[in-house]
């Protein structure tokens, strides 16, 4: 059973022994903060609490919230609580919305974030035979870096082909003899289309065994297409630039994400009023970092949607259960009062014979009027068929059936959607 966990002191301990390890590292985050950082010293005394205020975790709800904005605002170095003599690594991310967001690492943060890394990849299944193709992008966006430390940890072979570059991609899988694939979602299809043009089979063809997945939102119908085209199965893998990037989160072998609580505390809020709600119950993650050094966040929102569960595991864990990402809250588009998240279009188009994975969602504004349609591309055996009209009303269809929304679908000769070597850009404007 031990080989089950890499960590199975933490990852078993009983749930009250890890709340209370919470508290005590809430605690001394709270003197951490207040004495090293002179924007968080302000706004703690500001809404009038100090450390010794704290006296519980439910104590938690009396703290401010940490915005995006907030992250900006003191961009690049302004929230680090410790000399600069002190961090040995910076990640940032893409910073298409605005400034982008600065996470600075001291050596501890580093040696935690491989300690989390390796947690999550090895309930994964990852061991250190394995051979991983690390096909997340590397710079400065954290994803790439984050596998890499997790798998150094745990002993495995990485190559670091970075993304991109998509044939080679596929030539060093097969020369290479890759047992896992970590990258976006999106991209392992792209691989697989590639791969397929030339003349490869994905099922039989490779060895890999294992996709570890993340960076952007993918619903459960794709997960399935994913595996059922490289012959593997496909994990999970969740986290942010602003709490430490990927390793936030484990996906165990029951595919429940189990949330790392001994390094994050999570609350789940309503969106709107920022009240906290109890287990069991959607609504918007916030994190707080209680291990972090150079970068700790207190309160951070997320904008992320899912449900926080404090329950049992068949895999053992204690760990408390995060659900998948159900989409971020200003990804939610309100079409004819009826509220619409881009996961639940995927996961429509996804259970349609003769749909590819390529699609995109289309909005269009006028006035103050948002409408809503779909493009999709067939499969190369569907679009030589014809009567796509056919595989259209069966799309619309399967969307109505969830959205109770009727969205009209287009069939487009396949190839026509841009591929990403990264985050597919799933939802364009007109």
């Amino acid at each position: 059973m031990a080989t089950e966990f890499w960590n199975q002191k933490i990852e078993t301990k009983p749930l009250d022994e890890l709340k209370n390890l919470q508290f005590k590292r809430l605690r001394r985050l709270m003197e951490y903060i207040y004495n090293n950082n002179k924007f968080y010293h302000k706004k703690l005394r500001d809404a009038q609490i100090k450390p010794d205020n704290i006296k519980s975790l439910n104590d938690i709800q009396k703290l401010p919230f940490l915005t995006k904005q907030d992250l900006r605002e003191f961009y690049p170095f302004g929230l680090v609580c410790t000399k600069m003599d002190d961090i040995v690594e910076v990640h940032a991310s893409s910073g298409t919305t605005g400034k982008p967001v600065v996470g600075p690492y001291t050596y501890n943060d580093v040696e935690i974030w491989g300690e989390v890394m390796a947690r999550s990849l090895w309930a994964n299944g990852l061991r250190n035979n394995d051979i991983l193709q690390n096909s997340y992008g590397y710079g400065l966006f954290t994803g790439a870096h984050g596998f890499e430390k997790g798998a150094q940890k745990i002993g495995a072979s990485i190559i670091t082909i970075s993304s991109g570059n998509t044939k080679r991609q596929v030539n060093v899988m097969k020369d290479f003899g890759s047992t896992a694939l970590a990258c976006t979602p999106s991209y392992s299809m792209y691989i697989a289309e590639v791969a397929e043009e030339m003349g490869f089979d994905p099922k039989k063809d490779f060895k890999l065994k294992i996709g570890c997945f993340g960076a952007e939102a993918w619903s459960e119908e794709m997960r399935n297409n994913i595996e059922k085209r490289w012959g593997i199965i496909a994990h999970e893998h969740y986290g942010l630039t602003e709490v430490i990037g990927p390793g936030v989160v484990s996906e165990c072998r029951e595919k429940r994400l189990h949330v790392n609580i001994d390094h994050f505390l999570t609350e789940i809020i309503d969106p709107e009023t920022g009240e906290t709600l109890t287990t069991g119950e959607e609504g918007e993650l916030v994190y707080t970092t209680l291990t972090k050094e150079a970068f700790p966040v207190l309160r951070f929102r997320t904008k992320d949607l899912a449900v926080y569960y404090e329950e049992e595991c068949e895999c053992g864990r204690t760990l408390p259960i995060q659900s998948r990402i159900k989409g971020r809250s200003d990804d939610m588009m309100k079409i004819k009062g009826v509220i619409v998240f881009p996961s639940q279009i995927e996961s429509a188009l996804m259970k349609v014979e003769g749909v590819s994975d390529n699609y995109q969602i289309v909005k269009t504004k006028q006035g103050n009027i948002i409408s809503l349609s779909v493009e999709i591309e067939p499969t190369y055996n569907r679009h030589k068929e014809g009567h796509l009209d056919a595989l259209e009303k069966l799309a619309e269809e399967e969307i109505y059936s969830i959205l109770n929304l009727n969205v009209p679908v287009k069939a487009i000769p396949p190839k026509t959607i841009p591929r990403s070597n990264g985050k597919a850009k799933r939802v364009i404007e007109r």
